[in-house]
């Protein structure tokens, strides 16, 4: 693991260190997907304050007080840091500097780049070396041509005796997808295929302890709409339900009356002709 050395006194701050690498991604699911991953967290933990999701975010790992712009620095396509403020000022983090967040993220997030980038070496070493707990892995082209064909599409490694090792996952019944769970964060991360904004493909999702799926923004609304218009049929027919009841009610006290009236105008008829209907 990789530690700062005490002897440091005046250490850069992130409004000292650059704030990008001006590396742009080579394909919109290095941003497509962390962000997802970002909006379910914004759901399932809105009530708590104590967690961060960076996308596209660089960890500083370790300063250069003479020149702060050549600190180490690592960017992952995402990342999630446990028990840190999630705001720290209204203007949001400029970058996750260690030494003054001192928490390590606890799961890293690489998507792989189209052009290989280390995923599964340099980078894989350098997160073990800084002691992330998971390392995530999203594979593209897992199972095609290329270097990247004997991977799976979705690998996490946890550290373990201070070496990554590859988690078993748990395969879903549904869409062939599978999860990892990683009980330190309470979430399992997996991947399913399904449709995000109009894009039907596999993507990646957090789910319970259950293997069930966190549903997205657009799911919700739309689960909620159904459950609207589920109500709405159910009060119609409730409605339609009472009326029946309401005209039967009404039919049945008709046919008292009618019959009624038919009684007392054959009485009346009986008694005009010398007969006492009651004798009969």
């Amino acid at each position: 693991m990789i530690t700062v050395s005490s002897e440091y006194r005046q250490l850069p701050t992130a409004e000292d260190l650059p704030d990008s690498d001006e590396t742009p991604v080579d394909n919109e699911l290095q941003n497509d997907i962390p962000n997802m991953l970002l909006n379910l967290l914004r759901s399932i933990w809105g009530d708590r304050q104590d967690w961060f999701w960076g996308v596209d975010m660089g960890i500083y790992y370790e300063p250069n007080i003479e020149e702060p712009e050549k600190s180490k620095v690592i960017v992952p396509d995402g990342f999630l840091a446990l028990g840190v403020p999630r705001r720290i000022d209204e203007n949001g983090r400029l970058s996750y500097v260690l030494w003054q967040e001192k928490v390590l993220p606890i799961l890293v997030l690489e998507v792989i780049s189209k052009k290989y980038n280390g995923e599964y070496d340099r980078k894989l070493q350098l997160y073990q070396d800084l002691g992330m707990l998971y390392y995530a892995i999203y594979n593209t082209s897992s199972g095609r041509r290329g270097i990247y064909k004997k991977y799976e599409s979705l690998e996490v490694y946890k550290l373990i005796d201070g070496k990554y090792e590859l988690m078993p996952s748990v395969t879903l019944l549904s869409e062939a997808g599978k999860v990892v769970w990683m009980p330190e964060i309470g979430l399992g991360l997996g991947c399913e295929r399904s449709i995000s904004a109009d894009w039907d493909r596999e993507w990646l999702y957090w789910y319970d302890r259950d293997c069930v799926r966190y549903p997205t923004a657009e799911e919700r609304a739309e689960q909620e709409s159904m459950a609207r218009q589920q109500a709405e049929a159910i009060a119609d027919q409730q409605s339609l339900i009472a009326q029946q009841e309401r005209l039967a009610k009404q039919l049945a006290e008709a046919i008292v009356t009618q019959e009624r009236q038919q009684k007392e105008k054959l009485a009346n008829y009986l008694r005009s002709i010398g007969i006492d209907p009651d004798q009969i």
